[in-house]
């Protein structure tokens, strides 16, 4: 006898869970379609080494691999959708006027998963522009983000920003590349003492976070005009959502920014314990082995719906038997969800009913 259990990091989503992520799902995806972003729908699994060498960063390291039984050769299970939508943007899409504008949703898996966030099966939503990374790019992007969770009904959203590679912008060749990679270890755990062992200098940075425009203002103050250019887009790309949402800028945060390289970007909502979303630009490789720039955003479904986002009140109607079945296909057309009764035990109460149907009108039950 099966008990029913499931291997860890993996679960089951049981109505009306499932239904609200699928709803979720739908308003995010028709909002990005509304600007031009077209769904692309890539496999499960794929050859590892196209999955980790599309991304300039790779993208394999924490996914499940088999060998196919067919071709001998071994494959992975994506842990991220990102690196497939660059490898269709660079073959299979190569001809398409750039930039190109895509939209995916679906499954991914994790290897191994951490105490925090145990679940090693997830659903991954989001959009890529490829072939452009630019000021105007990226505000398109951002402001696609913020109008596809007010669609989908996601309250209290906010931005935190990031500039993923200003330390390697700012330290050029004066820091070994080991000191450099733990300076960005200790710049984004905030660990001021650690900071000023390997380059003081670097210790307002930690200070430069907070809310975006006194955050902005201090960076522009301790940077000086070494990244002028880059802070005016960042401060233009900002402008499209202001006043929209919250904003907050945190120029060292590297942790999920593994791959992004000169803007990156935190999506919050209210009553979420962690981030529901990142993005950021970043490159791809294409088959010539020329590097493409590339911008897009990833939503995680499942930290969505746990929220209860994307939720709706049920209105179910009842229909007893011997009801008017055109009546039954008019109020569905209206939007109600209809459940016909199969048989004479059948009750509004056990089929989970808000509403009866009684002389061809909803009663509350």
């Amino acid at each position: 006898m099966t008990t029913g259990l499931l291997p860890e990091g993996f679960h089951d989503r049981l109505p009306p869970v499932a239904d609200a992520a699928a709803r979720l799902e739908r308003r995010v995806l028709a909002s990005a379609y509304a600007h031009g972003y077209e769904r692309v729908d890539p496999p499960l699994a794929e050859y590892v080494d196209a999955l980790a060498g599309r991304l300039k960063a790779g993208s394999a390291h924490n996914a499940v691999r088999f060998v196919d039984p067919v071709s001998q050769r071994t494959l992975a299970i994506r842990p991220d959708i990102t690196a497939q939508v660059g490898r269709i943007a660079a073959t299979r899409m190569a001809h398409h006027p750039r930039p190109v504008r895509l939209s995916y949703a679906g499954p991914v898996l994790k290897l191994s998963a951490s105490q925090l966030h145990p679940e090693r099966a997830a659903r991954q939503i989001g959009v890529e522009l490829i072939g452009l990374d630019s000021v105007a790019a990226a505000r398109e992007v951002v402001t696609v983000a913020i109008e596809a969770l007010d669609a989908a009904g996601v309250p209290g959203v906010s931005i935190d920003f990031t500039l993923p590679d200003l330390i390697d912008t700012l330290a050029g060749d004066t820091l070994s590349p080991d000191r450099l990679a733990l300076l960005r270890e200790r710049l984004d755990a905030k660990d001021a003492g650690g900071v000023a062992e390997i380059a003081p200098q670097y210790l307002p940075l930690i200070e430069a976070a907070g809310p975006f425009d006194r955050a902005m203002a201090r960076l522009r103050e301790h940077t000086g005009d070494a990244l002028t250019s880059r802070l005016d887009g960042l401060a233009a790309i900002a402008g499209a959502v202001q006043g929209k949402v919250a904003m907050t800028l945190d120029p060292t945060e590297r942790h999920g920014f593994e791959y992004q390289s000169w803007i990156g970007f935190s999506l919050y909502a209210q009553g979420a314990r962690d981030a529901i979303g990142r993005g950021g630009s970043y490159t791809i490789l294409r088959g010539d082995g020329q590097e493409e720039p590339a911008i897009g955003f990833s939503l995680y479904a499942d930290t969505l719906v746990d929220c209860d986002f994307g939720s709706d009140a049920r209105r179910r109607l009842f229909v007893p038997l011997g009801s008017d079945p055109a009546r039954a296909a008019r109020l569905r057309n209206e939007g109600w969800v209809t459940v016909a009764a199969l048989e004479d035990s059948d009750s509004p109460e056990a089929q989970l009913c808000t509403h009866v149907l009684e002389d061809g009108e909803p009663r509350a039950v």
